[in-house]
């Protein structure tokens, strides 16, 4: 494992990534880049499972870019066979695997300083986040959005948690490609974009909206 804070010795990834959210230019929707991405790992415990692959694809103003992906399997220290029937990744499943930090470096330029949006958001952030701490690397400081989160912001919404698939059921996605990592990204941009769209049909939607806020206890 790289020490990457000893003597407070950054990476040059991770110095060039905090330099872009100092003096930022405040984001709308017609300047934010979004990336959405997806995990699939070997269980739901991010203290102790790890990544087994991250994808992600891009949109601005409402288009996808196809063109503008990130799409890595990661090698396996771990390995949970329980989990391989959901994901179907094997521990010796053939193509070229990123060592950890090789993923978490390429994920990192990768996304800049974009908004994250992912489903059930916290969960992907969490992994990420257990990752870099790994490296001695400080948290993720990019804006997310939840669709499940956002989704019950629209009238007449389930206010229970919805997984993926009842979402795209519900939107009429198709759900081709589910439980990899890219193709649940690409579904959950999707999805993102449906909602986006029904939103503005209810009612004005700026961005700060797109956020969760978390309820104020007492003062704080």
């Amino acid at each position: 494992m790289f020490n990457w804070f000893k003597k407070h010795n950054h990476p040059e990834f991770w110095k060039s990534y905090l330099a872009l959210f100092k003096n930022q230019e405040p984001q709308t929707f017609d300047n934010c880049r979004f990336v959405v991405f997806d995990t699939e790992t070997t269980g739901l415990a991010p203290k102790t499972d790890r990544m087994l692959s991250i994808g992600a694809i891009a949109l601005r103003k409402n288009t996808l870019f196809v063109s503008d992906t990130f799409d890595h399997f990661v090698q396996q220290s771990h390995f949970n066979k329980k989990t391989v029937a959901i994901h179907g990744i094997t521990k010796n499943a053939p193509g070229e695997k990123l060592t950890e930090q090789e993923a978490l470096e390429g994920f990192i330029n990768y996304i800049g300083n974009s908004v994250l949006v992912a489903h059930h958001a916290a969960f992907d952030i969490a992994m990420l986040n257990a990752a870099l701490k790994r490296s001695g690397l400080s948290p993720l400081k990019n804006k997310t959005i939840d669709t499940g989160i956002l989704y019950k912001k629209l009238k007449n919404s389930h206010q229970k948690h919805l997984t993926l698939e009842q979402l795209c059921f519900h939107f009429n996605i198709p759900t081709h490609d589910r439980h990899t990592a890219s193709g649940d990204a690409y579904l959950t941009a999707i999805l993102f974009l449906k909602i986006i769209s029904r939103w503005k049909k209810e009612r004005p939607v700026h961005f700060k909206d797109l956020f969760y806020k978390k309820p104020r206890i007492g003062l704080l």
